[in-house]
């Protein structure tokens, strides 16, 4: 975990998990015709599964019933950029998804052919040579640092001219993102551009749910994350702990800290809305659960043994088996009861991943 400018200190209660497991421990077996290839309509009419002790099925719009006055939803207001980009280094074509900005201006990103760029190479994007990037430097894992020659609105503008969805792999386009994706995959909460993959358990979400919510007396906060192109990778290491996440940028306000704390002091419950704002509770967490403002990178890896202190729910998509966020939600709800609450949502019929459906975890106390 790295805290750059005002993050809380690190947890010493960390890196003291009972295991190395092997990741096919988090294995499951999900039939295809499981995984979702377009949200349902309305967003909140997807389905809700409460995993808690017992089983309970529920639709999403269900949600303000489920919760109590003086709970406080904590949701991630990032929005998503076409982050793809197809450049040219000469004759090569060379496949760029942007995964994070760097605090110096530059980016990085994943490169197809990477091992054919060595620094100082430029990459041209823009048909007329308006729009191209200088390779920094190139990295081991097959990450480049790009500098681009464009920066601020200019940068955006061209990059949504010019840039496509990193949509998901599991999501099948073969011709590509559609108009449609472009506004299902973006959050009713997103404001703040640099994710390249969505919060997806922001995605369940309508006006008319928000308006329930405050209605029954559940407040709302945001934080920010931006979720990098790493969230996509799989665990291949041959011990879960030797796995490493890219670090992602992340922003908590000292109000919305404030909130946090005042809800939980007057008995609330804090809902995180994804793993992602879990993520970034957690980085902002201390040891006695008191949540401090932060802005900052963060490559906070939160597995079964870790002690979660800021959240009480969690409220979340079905998860890839084998993925870091598989293993998240057997952190936070026990990984006997993730795994017979998932072969319950299979048997059920529930639609898994990005465009799925959701479950609402209640924390297993340790």
């Amino acid at each position: 975990m790295n805290n750059e400018d005002r993050g809380a200190a690190p947890d010493p209660g960390r890196g003291t998990k009972p295991f190395p497991y092997d990741p096919s421990f988090f294995s499951f077996d999900l039939p295809p015709e499981r995984i979702a290839q377009a949200p349902v309509e309305p967003r909140d009419s997807s389905r809700l599964l409460q995993i808690k002790d017992s089983l309970s099925d529920h639709l999403m719009s269900e949600l303000p019933e489920l919760l109590r006055p003086g709970d406080l939803l904590v949701a991630n207001d990032t929005r998503v950029i076409p982050a793809q980009l197809q450049g040219r280094r000469g004759a090569a074509k060379i496949g760029i998804t942007l995964n994070r900005k760097l605090a110096d201006g530059s980016w990085h990103a994943l490169a197809r052919n990477a091992k054919r760029l060595t620094e100082g190479d430029r990459i041209e994007i823009g048909p007329d040579g308006d729009f191209f990037a200088h390779v920094s430097s190139r990295h081991d894992d097959g990450s480049v640092t790009l500098r681009f020659n464009l920066d601020g609105a200019a940068f955006m503008q061209a990059l949504h001219a010019m840039g496509a969805l990193a949509l998901p792999p599991y999501i099948a386009r073969p011709e590509g993102p559609s108009v449609r994706d472009a506004a299902d995959y973006q959050t009713i909460f997103a404001a703040h551009e640099g994710a390249v993959a969505a919060p997806t358990a922001g995605l369940h979400f309508t006006e008319g749910l928000l308006r329930r919510l405050e209605a029954r007396g559940v407040g709302r906060v945001t934080l920010t994350l931006h979720v990098g192109a790493g969230t996509f990778l799989p665990v291949r290491a041959e011990a879960v702990e030797a796995h490493k996440l890219h670090a992602e940028r992340g922003m908590l306000s000292a109000a919305a800290a404030s909130r946090i704390n005042a809800a939980r002091a007057a008995g609330g419950r804090v809902v995180a809305v994804g793993t992602t704002s879990l993520r970034l509770l957690e980085s902002a967490c201390d040891a006695e659960g008191f949540v401090h403002p932060f802005e900052g990178e963060t490559e906070i890896f939160i597995l079964p043994g870790d002690r979660i202190r800021g959240a009480d729910l969690l409220l979340t998509n079905f998860h890839l088996p084998r993925s870091t966020l598989f293993m998240l939600v057997c952190a936070f709800a026990g990984i006997e009861r993730m795994k017979r609450a998932y072969a319950h949502a299979i048997k059920a019929g529930y639609r898994f991943y990005s465009y799925g459906d959701a479950s609402l975890l209640h924390r297993v106390e340790s």
